[in-house]
């Protein structure tokens, strides 16, 4: 198999909802009893979780697509490196747009990185704080 079937096989694989990390966030929500959506196409950037009548937002990022700053995950694949980075920089400038297009709307919004989703009590006090505050 060549580098680039390969590399088109792993990519097929990636999940859009539903993945580990994002199952972990809506169990800590429900944990606080806090009730959301999941089918949010209607609002900018269709984050993962939304309540509309109490206006929060809640984004689960990969870390990889996402570049969380700092993170073993946000690696850069070796071939291709002029694509991998425009694609890197055209998702960031996305996710800031989202965020204040929700924000001018009036939601309250959180981005959880996937690499904070695998500790369950340090996620659910994450998450308690964003709705005390």
């Amino acid at each position: 198999m060549s580098t680039t079937a390969a590399r088109s096989k792993i990519m097929a694989g990636v999940r859009r909802t539903g993945t580990t990390p994002e199952l972990a966030v809506r169990d800590a929500v429900r944990r606080l009893s806090v009730r959301f959506t999941t089918d949010n196409t209607d609002l900018p950037g269709s984050p993962d979780l939304a309540n509309r009548r109490r206006h929060f937002a809640i984004f689960v990022h990969g870390c990889f697509w996402h570049r969380h700053a700092n993170c073993a995950r946000a690696t850069t694949p070796s071939s291709n490196r002029e694509f991998w980075s425009n694609k890197f920089k055209a998702n960031a400038r996305r996710d800031r747009r989202v965020v204040r297009a929700l924000r001018r709307l009036g939601f309250k919004v959180m981005v959880i990185w996937e690499c904070r989703t695998r500790d369950p009590v340090a996620l659910t006090g994450r998450i308690r704080r964003f709705f005390d505050s």
